[in-house]
């Protein structure tokens, strides 16, 4: 059900969706690190620069990305199981990145619908709301189950905008990944990239963003020329 709230004068509500790992959790070299694991446990030495690359996809499209095409597909369930161990006996080291929760705060205080638009699993994604301790400015949250197919199909951010009742033309997102990326584009919503998920802002622009941040303190301090700031202050879209 969409959260309730003021709906501007134009009288469309006006959102914000974040990714989470790599966005606002200092995660992806945890995922890498734990996908290495994962696949060195079923015999397949994937180089971490490679695994690093695909950081971001669904874990069902990463695993089909980086392994044979003639491998055993029946243990691929087993890899992603794998991963989701190995990577959860590092819950203890997430941080949140320095801004991640004060930009939370920003969007939901300028009135916008806020949104995180996770394909994690839900356990996951539990484990890192709590470490965000932002829920009073999260409006909704997606999860894996949330969507039939992973990015860089657009089905998570679909998810996301129907949470908060949002339409794609009064959204940004806000992500780490030339997934992210490409989701986004998918539906013709605006990305706002962060570089600090690892990926280089050359690469992030070429997959589609419209500006790149090294992380959410410096696009905070830089929220009156972004167009995240230009919907803030405005009541129709970002574009």
């Amino acid at each position: 059900m969409a959260p309730q709230g003021p709906v501007p004068p134009g009288g469309r509500r006006r959102g914000v969706l974040f990714d989470v790992d790599g966005t606002l959790i200092d995660s992806s070299y945890i995922h890498t690190v734990a996908w290495w694991g994962a696949f060195r446990q079923q015999g397949y030495d994937i180089p971490m620069a490679a695994i690093h690359h695909h950081v971001g996809m669904g874990g069902d499209r990463l695993v089909d990305s980086l392994l044979p095409e003639g491998r055993d597909r029946s243990l691929d369930p087993e890899v992603m199981a794998s991963h989701g161990a190995l990577y959860a006996s590092h819950w203890p080291s997430l941080r949140a990145f320095d801004g991640a929760r004060d930009l939370l705060a920003r969007c939901h205080a300028g009135g916008l619908a806020v949104a995180l638009a996770s394909s994690a699993r839900r356990k996951d994604l539990d484990v890192m709301k709590s470490i965000l301790d932002a829920d009073a400015f999260i409006d909704g949250a997606t999860s894996a189950n949330d969507a039939k197919n992973s990015k860089p199909a657009p089905d998570i951010l679909v998810a996301a905008l129907e949470a908060i009742g949002v339409q794609a033309a009064d959204a940004v997102y806000i992500g780490d990944a030339v997934w992210d990326m490409k989701a986004a584009a998918a539906l013709g919503i605006p990305a706002i990239a962060v570089t600090c998920g690892g990926t280089g802002a050359g690469e992030l622009r070429e997959a589609g963003a419209v500006e790149v941040y090294e992380g959410p303190r410096e696009l905070l301090r830089n929220l009156s020329s972004s167009v995240l700031g230009r919907l803030l202050a405005g009541t129709e879209g970002p574009g």
